[in-house]
């Protein structure tokens, strides 16, 4: 039944302590009983508020590659590509596989190479560093590996806007094969092929696929490729790889580049954690071991606990760890670089928070896009500082640091609904902007220091009506609503079902109550943690993220003994095991 979220606030909040009101996600009220482990009615509900069809459900509650996966040949220079590399393979020739130096592109280069050396390549790799040489190819990379030797380069999460470096490749005879996602402009690099479903001239079939992260692109190319080394006769006297034991790596790509969980990502992150499960990739175990995860990681562990350390080297380390660790076969390398990684996280942590601190003091009001800028802040964090600006003001941020040189380096993060690469695209095409590019969520760009108020003013002018659009509606889309007892078990089990969760599926949020606290404390780094008792003798832990010191968090910490009503998401409580059930709060109201 349709159900107005203004006409009905859920639990008649109008006006939380956030200041939002509460209303069901896309106007839908779900019908059932949210607590049956079987209410195919509730599974439903959250695929048809997250864009899902009805014809479209028994997939949807099961994904898998057999339903998802499109044939590659539909994909722009898909076949060109493969014709390249299977050439490549028979002749016995260098491939050299050129990664970004973030999970994306380390997880792409894996696939590439782990794939490639299945079928008896001849490959290595190279990632730039990101202080050095910044972001994509760059001609002197290029000619530097075709004077040692390679004949073909494929690069992977780069290339698309590569223009002088490509140039340069095809003046010194290195062919160059572009694996990539980011936005493409009218006019493309001269690349022997470029595969990317965001090409503008793409058909609308591969087009359609746009979402996908690099590792998924490089995914569908070695598909691609092994069918040709089959119809090839290849495999004729050696074994054929198979290609789902690279599926973890994709899985990981995908959900730490933050791309959209829906169609084929959703199968690809599903299927992932089953591959991730056995261990198979012993790069992959060490780091799990690392990041001391003694149990089977979990779509959340992929963006929270792997991500982040794969993605340190390429930040405040050794922009080539990721791969390495990634494509190794040694587990005693493996537990080194793991152990090197989860170092350089920590290190990484505490310049984020100290660039973070000093980015939000500075940040100025705007209607569009916050952009920030320092002297002297670590380029390697400005990406996750940018993220943390987001979540905070709601509205695009972009982190700039400038360097000595006068040179500056900026990364940002966008809101749903507001596509952010396409507008960085735009300042390049205004001459605002020495090099940029990126997707809807994420962009990076190189700008003079002097040209940094200029761009400022463009990007906030170009997204304001983006960003009004987005937020015209200050309020907070519920899933479920239950009584306090109702936060249990089978309702996590029931949830899960729908998964996996992330950009573009969110996991469902659940309002309950009311609730009394009975203990509420800050723990950790500045969270705020309460024990809440309803009167039907429900108890739940409660776990409000970064709230210890906000105007949220106190509000709940004066909230006294007054019966609350709480929203967020739920989810088993790792620490206390069991049936235990957590809630990590987004909201609370007044129930009185």
């Amino acid at each position: 039944m349709s159900i107005s979220g203004e006409e009905r606030p859920v639990f008649g909040v109008a006006s939380s302590l956030a200041g939002q009101s509460w209303g069901w996600r896309g106007g839908l009220a779900p019908g059932g009983d949210p607590t049956g482990r079987a209410d195919d009615e509730l599974l439903h509900h959250l695929f048809r508020t997250r864009g899902g069809e009805a014809q479209d459900f028994p997939r949807l509650k099961s994904p898998t590659l057999r339903d998802w996966l499109p044939d590659p040949a539909i994909f722009a220079d898909m076949e060109r590509a493969a014709e390249r590399i299977a050439d490549a393979v028979k002749r016995e020739e260098l491939i050299v596989v050129y990664g970004d130096y973030d999970v994306d592109g380390a997880t792409s280069a894996a696939v590439m190479i782990r794939y490639l050396r299945a079928v008896g390549g001849k490959v290595g790799h190279y990632i730039p560093d990101r202080l050095l040489e910044g972001y994509g190819p760059s001609a002197e990379a290029l000619v530097a590996l075709r004077q040692a030797g390679a004949d073909l380069v494929i690069t992977v999460d780069c290339g698309t806007q590569g223009f002088a470096a490509l140039e340069a490749a095809r003046a010194e005879g290195l062919d160059v094969i572009v694996v990539d996602h980011h936005k493409a402009g009218t006019a493309l690099p001269p690349a022997v092929a470029l595969v990317n479903p965001n090409r503008l001239d793409e058909a609308a079939a591969a087009a359609a696929h746009g979402h996908l992260a690099a590792v998924g692109v490089a995914f569908l190319l070695c598909i691609a490729l092994n069918r040709l080394l089959r119809a090839r006769g290849h495999f004729a006297h050696r074994d054929e790889p198979n290609l789902m034991e690279l599926i973890d790596l994709v899985a990981l790509g995908t959900v730490a580049d933050v791309a959209a969980l829906r169609g084929l990502n959703r199968a690809f992150v599903t299927q992932g954690l089953k591959v991730m499960a056995r261990r198979a990739n012993i790069g992959i175990a060490a780091l799990c071991d690392a990041a001391r995860l003694s149990r089977a990681p979990v779509c959340r562990d992929l963006g929270f606990a792997l991500g982040p350390r794969v993605n340190a080297g390429g930040r405040v380390g050794k922009a080539d760890l990721g791969v390495r660790l990634l494509t190794t076969h040694d587990a005693a390398e493996a537990a080194q670089i793991a152990a090197e990684l989860d170092r350089l996280n920590q290190e990484r942590r505490a310049i984020e928070t100290a660039v973070c601190d000093a980015a939000m003091a500075n940040a100025a009001a705007a209607a569009g896009c916050t952009v920030v800028a320092g002297d002297g802040w670590h380029p390697g964090v400005i990406g996750i500082v940018a993220s943390r600006l987001k979540e905070r003001l709601g509205r695009p941020a972009i982190v700039i640091a400038v360097g000595e040189d006068g040179v500056a380096k900026g990364s940002g993060r966008s809101i749903t609904g507001v596509d952010l690469g396409a507008a960085v695209l735009a300042a390049k095409d205004h001459g605002l902007l020495v090099a940029g590019g990126g997707h809807a969520m994420a962009a990076g760009l190189t700008v003079a220091a002097d040209g940094i108020a200029a761009l400022t003013q463009f990007l906030d002018e170009r997204l304001a009506d983006q960003v009004a659009a987005a937020t015209a509606t200050r309020g907070l889309s519920i899933d479920v609503a239950v009584a306090p007892r109702g936060l249990n078990a089978g309702l996590v089990d029931v949830l899960e079902t729908a998964g996996p969760y992330g950009q573009g599926w969110p996991q469902p949020r659940v309002a309950a109550g009311p609730f009394t606290i009975v203990d509420r404390r800050i723990v950790g780094e500045n969270h705020l943690r309460l024990a809440l008792v309803g009167p039907d003798g429900g108890r739940v832990k409660a776990m409000a993220w970064r709230h210890g010191d906000s105007e949220f968090g106190a509000a709940l910490q004066g909230a006294g003994r007054r019966p609350l009503h709480v929203a967020g998401r739920v989810k088993r409580d790792d620490w206390a095991g069991g049936n235990a059930v957590e809630m990590e709060l987004d909201d609370a109201a007044f129930a009185d």
